[in-house]
């Protein structure tokens, strides 16, 4: 048959043609079965095939990453898509490419030869299922290739401090799980893994994967165990997260402030603040549902834990001016230190003035406004001493003024009324140094609410 010829003639030989002859196909599909019988005809897929049993078999390792499936940050799983090359050498499987028609390579089924019981580590799945039953690729110098895809879950230890602008480092190992390094040599074919067929993923972003060979003694056995470990070093697309879960939260936080902008009269400044606190203990529970229930808090949850504490604290003193606002009629009046400090330099501060005022305008003196009829004492009006002058010389007998049932009458009347306008001036001062209040604390929460944004957002950064 024109099928063996030597490596040489074939050489100078001209190019085969396009059209094959049918018996010529059939005598190399005839050769090849002779080839397959006798390969396996004294052989078995149980003992490790080298020559001197005292040597290790060479195996190396080769991984490339597909596609990164899920990433489950809960459970610290991470399911991926890989092309497992594993290459090795049978001394057993080797043949003469001239007695068999020039035949190199042959593909048979996996099961058919030996095949290093490599495996991941750290995986993570309940089935454990391992690589798909895939041909290999046998050569005429025995030389072995095995490429086959599978679909691991593997272990991650999942840091989510700075979540959600975080990085993970997720390792896979692998390694022979029965011999030692004395009986197979693992390595690593590449530096690196293969990511030049990678399907981007929507949620991360893979910046390496790094490959380093280890030698481990462990505990059970005293021999080494090489293995081989590839670093997938992952990024966290963050936008996702900034746009559903971040930046609601800055805007539902400035909204807290606004509590303290409200009329005290309108009944809804501490609803307002309830609300708040609500919407943001909803968009912890949102948070704290994908996260691992480890101690590192994610620095998410570090902002809501924040905002909520600075919103209680808002709501708390809301109730405080509300009460001071509608302390009655009742109350004392303004100690002076208050008046000093609230109503004049931080009524300044905060622009609070009343009508016809404001905060470029000098102010009146608060204290010669108040001390006139606080103390319920009848003062007489000057008309009053002007209708006494005009009586005084009046008969006693022809005017009313000189009874006094009726003066007396007359003087509680008044005394009623100068109560009366001092306790309202006593409610309208405390009224304002709620109001002086509420401005003050309105920036100042602001202030707090602004600075935590930009803290949070430059540690992310």
């Amino acid at each position: 048959e024109g099928s063996g010829r030597s490596p040489a003639l074939a050489a100078a030989a001209p190019p085969a043609p396009l059209w094959v002859p049918a018996g010529c196909r059939g005598a190399q599909g005839r050769v090849a079965y002779k080839l397959l019988h006798d390969l396996f005809a004294n052989y078995s897929s149980a003992l490790r095939p080298v020559e001197d049993t005292e040597r290790a078999l060479n195996v190396t390792l080769q991984v490339t990453l597909s596609q990164i499936i899920d990433m489950d940050e809960r459970n610290q799983v991470l399911t991926s898509y890989l092309w497992v090359r594993q290459a090795w050498r049978d001394a057993h499987l080797t043949w003469d490419q001239d007695a068999y028609g020039g035949i190199d390579s042959i593909r048979v089924p996996s099961s058919y030869v030996w095949r290093p019981d490599i495996i991941l580590y750290n995986n993570a799945d309940d089935r454990f299922g391992g690589s798909m039953e895939t041909n290999v690729v046998l050569r005429s110098d025995g030389h072995i290739t095995w490429d086959s895809p599978a679909i691991t879950k593997s272990s991650c230890k999942v840091d989510v401090s700075y979540f959600p602008f975080d990085g993970q480092r997720c390792r896979l190992t692998f390694g022979s799980w029965t011999y030692n390094g004395n009986q197979i040599d693992l390595h690593n074919r590449l530096e690196t893994g293969d990511l030049t067929d990678f399907v981007e993923n929507v949620e991360w972003e893979v910046l390496g994967m790094p490959a380093t060979r280890n030698v481990i003694t462990y505990g059970c056995c005293s021999e080494p165990y090489p293995d081989v470990t590839y670093t997938l070093l992952l990024r966290r697309r963050a936008s996702f997260y900034i746009f559903n879960l971040l930046l609601p939260c800055i805007m539902v936080s400035f909204l807290a402030p606004l509590g303290f902008y409200l009329p005290a009269d309108s009944g809804e400044k501490v609803s307002l603040g309830v609300t708040v606190l609500l919407a943001l203990t909803v968009f912890q529970l949102l948070v704290a549902e994908s996260m691992p229930p480890s101690e590192s808090v994610p620095l998410i949850g570090k902002y809501y834990i924040a905002t909520m504490t600075m919103i209680t604290a808002s709501t708390a003193l809301t109730i405080f001016i509300m009460n001071v606002h509608h302390c009655g009629p009742g109350a004392r009046p303004v100690p002076a230190w208050a008046r000093r400090l609230i109503l004049h330099h931080m009524a300044r501060l905060c622009c609070v003035y009343e009508v016809g005022e404001s905060c470029k305008s000098p102010r009146r003196a608060l204290g010669g406004q108040v001390g006139r009829g606080d103390t319920g004492v009848p003062e007489r009006s000057p008309r009053e001493g002007e209708m006494g002058a005009e009586v005084g010389g009046c008969p006693r007998d022809h005017c009313l003024c000189h009874h006094d049932g009726l003066l007396r009458n007359v003087d509680y009347i008044a005394g009623c009324f100068r109560r009366h306008r001092a306790a309202q001036r006593r409610n309208g001062e405390w009224k304002k140094v709620a109001k002086v209040l509420d401005r003050f604390f309105m920036w100042v929460f602001f202030l707090m609410v602004f600075l935590m944004s930009v803290l949070v957002l430059g540690k992310a950064a």
